[in-house]
C-alpha cells in the first residue's frame, strides 16, 4: 500500500483542527495526520511516525508559525501526564474549540446544522477545580513514585503536584510518597501482583470542606496500618474519614469489593445549590461541582418546570438532577440500572427532606413501560447516560410514550449527535445545545439539549 506520506518523512504542514483527544489535524493530499502537542492555525514542522490506511501520526519537531492562542503550560509535567491535553491553549481558546467539537458533531453526525449551539459555560478560576483525585503508586528504582498515567500506558509520571487537584490531595500525596518506606509500607507491582499500597482516593466537599481520604490496598490486613492513618491526619487535620478498599485481584480496575472504615464517618457531604449529598467511597459524584451547578441549572431550564409536572431521570444515579429537579416539579421518577446507585438516592433524598422523587433499579427501558401499565404519564423525560450514550431499547421506550420534552445531558458530542438523529427520526425537534465545561484544560466537553415533540 503507498501513501503519499510515509514513515519518518518531515514536512511542515498546517494545522486545521483539534481531535478528540487535544491533537492538532493536518491534512496532506486529503490524508490525516494527527499531531499532539499542535493547534489549530499553526504552521508546524513534522516528522511522520505510524501510517495507518485512513489516517497517521506524527511528531512535532517546530513551530513555525505559533497560534496567538498558545501558551506555556503552568503544570511541570503537562508534556508527559495524560491527564489534561489542552493546558498549551489558553481557556479563551479552549472554549472556542470546544464550541466548535459540538457544532462539528451535530452538523457530520447528528445531520442538524439548523440547531443552536451556544458559546461554552466556562469557569471564572479553571484550576483546582476537581473534588476527586485517584492517584497510583509504584515504585522506581528503589523509589516510590506516585502520579497520574501517562496517556494511553499505565506508566506513573512522577509528580507532587497537580494544579487541578485539592491542596489537600497534593499534601496527601507528596508526603505518602516520601514517608512510605520510612513506614516499611511497599507498593503494588501490577507485572508481579505483589506489594500493599495501589492507590490514594481523595475526595473533597466543595461546599463543606470535608474530606475522606480512601487507601486502596492489596491485603486487608497490614501492620503499618495505625501508623498510616496517623500520619493522614498529620498531613491534613480535619480529615473527615479515612477507608481502606481491598483490591486482591491481578487488575487494573481501581476498586475491590470491599471497603472498612478506618477513622472517622463512612461518608462526606458536599452540597450542589439547596441540595445535600452523602458520598460514600464507592459514590458516583460530577468532580467538578461547581460546574456541576451550571449544568443541572441549564438541565433545569430547559425542562421548563411550573410545579405541575411529573418528571423522568434516566440514568439518576445517586439522584443528583433527581433532586435538583424535584425542587420544580409536582414528582420526579428515577430509575438506575445500579442497584446500590438507588439507595444512595433514596438515602439523599431523605437526607434534604424531599418527599417527591422515587426511585426503582432497573433498565430504564423496562421500568418506565411498567410505569406507564400502572397508570402513569410524564410531560418531561431527562437523560444523563454514560459515554456510550442512550441504550438502544431506551430510545424506542422514549419514541413510545414521547413525553412532551426531552431534556438530555450529555458528557460525548459524538453519542449525543447520534442519539438526537434518532430522537429526531422519530419525531423530536432539537431546540437548542448549551455546552458546559465540566473539565478545564482537558479535551471533554459536557452539553445539554433540549428537545420539544
Amino acid at each position: 500500500m503507498s501513501f503519499s506520506v510515509n514513515r519518518n518523512d518531515k514536512m511542515n504542514v498546517f494545522i486545521e483542527d483539534l481531535t478528540h483527544d487535544g491533537s492538532g489535524v493536518a491534512k496532506v493530499d486529503g490524508y490525516p495526520l494527527f499531531i499532539p502537542g499542535a493547534l489549530p492555525g499553526e504552521e508546524v514542522d513534522i516528522q511522520v511516525g505510524k501510517t495507518l490506511k485512513n489516517y497517521g501520526f506524527a511528531r512535532l519537531l517546530n513551530i513555525t508559525k505559533a497560534s496567538p492562542d498558545r501558551v506555556d503550560p503552568p503544570c511541570h509535567v503537562f508534556w508527559e501526564c495524560g491527564g489534561c491535553q489542552m493546558q498549551h491553549l489558553s481557556y479563551e481558546g479552549q472554549l472556542v474549540q470546544k464550541r466548535k467539537t459540538v457544532r462539528d458533531v451535530l452538523d457530520r453526525i447528528g445531520k442538524l446544522p439548523h440547531v443552536p449551539v451556544h458559546p461554552v459555560k466556562g469557569m471564572d478560576n479553571p484550576w483546582r477545580y476537581r473534588n476527586k483525585s485517584q492517584i497510583p503508586f509504584g515504585e522506581r528504582d528503589g523509589k516510590v513514585v506516585s502520579g497520574f498515567y501517562r496517556s494511553r500506558t499505565h506508566h506513573i509520571v512522577d509528580t507532587d503536584v497537580c494544579i487541578i487537584q485539592s491542596d489537600e490531595a497534593d499534601d496527601l500525596m507528596a508526603m505518602l510518597k516520601h514517608e512510605l518506606h520510612a513506614l516499611g509500607l511497599d507498593t503494588y507491582d501490577e507485572k508481579t501482583n505483589l506489594g500493599m499500597l495501589r492507590h490514594l482516593i481523595v475526595r473533597k466537599g466543595r461546599a463543606t470542606g470535608e474530606i475522606m481520604v480512601v487507601l486502596v490496598t492489596r491485603k486487608k490486613k497490614f501492620t503499618q496500618k495505625d501508623a498510616v492513618i496517623e500520619l493522614i491526619k498529620r498531613i491534613v487535620p480535619n480529615v473527615t474519614s479515612i477507608m481502606q478498599n481491598v483490591n486482591a485481584e491481578k487488575t487494573n480496575v481501581i476498586f475491590g469489593d470491599e471497603t472498612i472504615l478506618l477513622h472517622g464517618k463512612p461518608v462526606i457531604v458536599d452540597s450542589i445549590g439547596d441540595i445535600d449529598f452523602e458520598i460514600s467511597a464507592r459514590s458516583f459524584y460530577q468532580v467538578n461541582p461547581e460546574q456541576t451547578e451550571v449544568l443541572y441549572g441549564q438541565a433545569l431550564d430547559y425542562a421548563q418546570l411550573t410545579g405541575d409536572e411529573s418528571v423522568i431521570d434516566a440514568y439518576c444515579g445517586i439522584g443528583t438532577i433527581s433532586l435538583f429537579i424535584a425542587q420544580k416539579a409536582k414528582e420526579v421518577y428515577g430509575v438506575e440500572i445500579v442497584p446500590q446507585a438507588i439507595e444512595d438516592a433514596k438515602r439523599n433524598a431523605e437526607l434534604n427532606g424531599i418527599d417527591n422523587a422515587y426511585f426503582e433499579a432497573g433498565p430504564a427501558e423496562v421500568i418506565i413501560p411498567k410505569w406507564y401499565a400502572n397508570g402513569k404519564r410524564f410531560d418531561v423525560l431527562v437523560v444523563d447516560p454514560p459515554r456510550k450514550g442512550c441504550d438502544e431499547e431506551l430510545l424506542k421506550t422514549i419514541l413510545e410514550y414521547k413525553p412532551k420534552r426531552v431534556v438530555y445531558v450529555s458528557c460525548n458530542p459524538g453519542t449525543l449527535a447520534r442519539d438526537l438523529r434518532i430522537l429526531e427520526d422519530g419525531g423530536y425537534r432539537t431546540q437548542e445545545v448549551q455546552p458546559v465545561d465540566m473539565f478545564p484544560h482537558s479535551s471533554h466537553v459536557e452539553c445539554v439539549a433540549w428537545l420539544e415533540i
